[in-house]
């Protein structure tokens, strides 16, 4: 059992993960006149420069020995690294291009289209709430494209590629910072190729901008990586459960940023589409954590034995509770 104070520290150091990540459209903007291929580049670039000296500074680099005699890993790790890095890309763009709400929406939905990528990929059985939730998101992404005239691409694109990136995740079994690093180390070359032929034509900003630009660029290593720290801070001393319910918290605080900061649109069409979206959330949670209190009262009857089964049990309960993206190792966030 954690003590209060640690499990105070973790519920801090979860609401500074969240935090950072919902609050992360405010960041992007200051990075102008990079274009969103410039900041993509760098951030990859950095993230690993950070990533490096933080695995140096804690000596731990057994794990890269490890990942480079599994070939299959390797492949995932590869295979993550190319799907995220559509992620960041479409959600730089998004951010820059005035397209904050529609960016929140994608994250919105990501827990649901995991929830159908585990019935097609995985062939997994869903309870009634859960169909139930997936079809009313379905329901809101019609009426989504109804209202915008197309289907919302970007965060379609952004939910999809956020589940297939957790869908491999799941596969590698790395920690946060680590597989970041390793993602990373695969990115770093075309990332620094890139940024290479742009100082070549001159079109580099991190050359032309000033020292000011030039740190704000480097700083994105920062920015990727230190809200995985304290995600990884939070992971050890709160339960899954309580992580679950924050991971809402970061397409919550881009939501209130896209609509009262950046001040975009919301008309009729997009409100009733993110209320439809909110409602499948909604019984999801609830469907949840009802199921792991019943799990977890089953487990506490007098008549259970601790046998492999109960086990079982009880940590299938901790993962119901933590909602349908489990968020143990969420690996690159926005």
């Amino acid at each position: 059992m954690k003590s209060r104070g640690e499990r105070h520290i973790g519920l801090l150091n979860g609401f500074a993960a969240y935090g950072m990540w919902g609050l992360v459209p405010l960041f992007w903007p200051l990075l102008k006149p990079a274009g969103a291929a410039e900041i993509l580049a760098h951030r990859m670039v950095w993230s690993l420069v950070f990533v490096a000296v933080a695995l140096l500074v804690v000596r731990r680099w057994a794990w890269a020995g490890e990942l480079l005699r599994q070939p299959r890993k390797l492949a995932l790790i590869t295979v993550a690294a190319a799907v995220i890095t559509v992620n960041w890309g479409v959600y730089i763009w998004a951010v820059n291009s005035g397209h904050v709400v529609e960016a929140s929406l994608g994250y919105f939905i990501n827990p649901l289209v995991t929830i159908a990528m585990g019935v097609l990929l995985l062939k997994e059985r869903l309870r009634r709430v859960q169909w139930a939730a997936v079809g009313i998101g379905a329901a809101a992404v019609l009426v989504l494209t109804v209202g915008y005239g197309q289907p919302p691409w970007i965060s379609l694109t952004l939910a999809f590629s956020f589940a297939t990136y957790g869908l491999v995740k799941k596969k590698v079994n790395l920690g946060g910072v680590e597989s970041l690093a390793a993602e990373t180390a695969i990115q770093f070359l075309p990332a620094l190729g890139y940024l290479l032929w742009l100082g070549s034509r001159d079109d580099l900003s991190f050359a032309s901008g000033g020292p000011g630009h030039a740190a704000l660029l480097a700083s994105t290593g920062i920015v990727t990586a230190l809200p995985l720290v304290c995600f990884g801070a939070a992971a050890i001393r709160v339960p899954l459960s309580t992580l679950g319910l924050l991971q809402y918290l970061a397409p919550v605080f881009q939501f209130l940023l896209g609509i009262f900061y950046f001040h975009e649109a919301m008309p009729p069409e997009r409100w009733a589409g993110f209320a439809l979206v909110w409602l499948a959330l909604t019984l999801l949670t609830w469907d949840a954590l009802r199921t792991a209190r019943t799990l977890r009262r089953e487990i506490r009857t007098p008549s259970t034995t601790m046998t492999t089964g109960t086990v079982s049990a009880a940590r299938k309960a901790e993962s119901l509770a933590s909602g349908p993206e489990s968020p143990a190792s969420p690996g690159a966030r926005p």
